[in-house]
């Protein structure tokens, strides 16, 4: 995986401007592998690999046999992406891998909550939509789809095709289409997104690393707040207004710190003497 290290803003603006069509994905920790919330879950607390698809199925099952008591519409239960969606969304670890198309809205998530250097990978979706893995040159897209009734089951739940598929739900919520978002699902859980497309065995670059140095959080949060990318429009909720007030505490104006300290010198002068 190519790897590239940026140190100014601008930068990142014109690297991502010729990339037009890719897919990217922020990551708050440079030094985090591409893999899933399921699989760092599973990593964590489950040894076993052999059962980690029998513990995926079982997570699936008992979130839809409940999740009908607080849906007004049930039908996303059945269709295997949008119900992964709705766990997803909802906190749940699934092998789902949030990306966007916006490098802006990448980089946002990538330097929010960052206190080291932090990345946005890059993904050459325009090539993946064709590609398909050298040990299979059947297995196409369409082919794998996880839209397609049973196809989640048949190439992604037993975790034996090291493939990778990327795209949209058929309906997508409020926060994915405010976040440009899409996701990636891949065929096994137990390999990081770059050994992964290492089975396409293209030649093209299908994957860059760009590395966002510490240095860069401040001039770059400000320029996406500018460009009005922040928790709340991503997440055009209550919760997302609730997290966007982080940031207001780092945004202050000159004029209104002016304001602040002539307020506080005045409180601090000494009263006038009594007559």
């Amino acid at each position: 995986m190519k790897v590239i290290r940026l140190e100014r803003w601008a930068d990142f603006v014109d690297l991502t401007s010729a990339q037009a069509g890719w897919a990217f994905r922020g990551e708050t920790s440079a030094q985090w592998p591409l893999v899933s919330s399921l699989t760092r879950r599973l990593q964590t607390y489950c040894d076993d690999k052999s059962l980690w698809p029998l513990r995926e199925e079982r997570a699936l099952r008992i979130f839809r046999r409940k999740a009908h008591i607080h849906l007004a519409d049930r039908s996303a239960l059945d269709d295997d992406l949008r119900c992964l969606a709705l766990m997803q969304h909802h906190g749940a670890p699934t092998r789902l891998l949030d990306f966007t198309k916006s490098p802006y809205v990448a980089a946002f998530f990538a330097l929010e909550d960052a206190t080291g250097d932090a990345a946005v990978y890059a993904l050459n979706t325009p090539v993946l939509w064709t590609a398909t893995p050298a040990f299979d040159p059947t297995l196409t897209r369409e082919r794998i789809d996880p839209r397609v009734a049973g196809n989640y089951a048949r190439y992604f739940l037993g975790n034996r095709w090291p493939v990778l598929w990327c795209g949209e739900p058929s309906e997508m919520d409020r926060r994915l289409v405010a976040q440009s978002g899409l996701f990636v699902v891949p065929g096994v859980l137990d390999e990081p997104l770059e050994r992964i497309l290492q089975h396409y065995g293209r030649t093209d670059e299908l994957i860059v690393k760009i590395v966002l140095p510490f240095a860069m959080r401040a001039q770059a949060m400000s320029a996406l707040y500018r460009m009005n990318v922040t928790n709340a429009s991503l997440f055009p909720d209550l919760e997302g207004l609730a997290r966007a007030t982080a940031y207001e505490l780092e945004v202050v104006w000159e004029r209104l710190i002016d304001e602040y300290r002539a307020r506080q010198g005045a409180l601090d002068a000494p009263a006038a003497p009594q007559r």
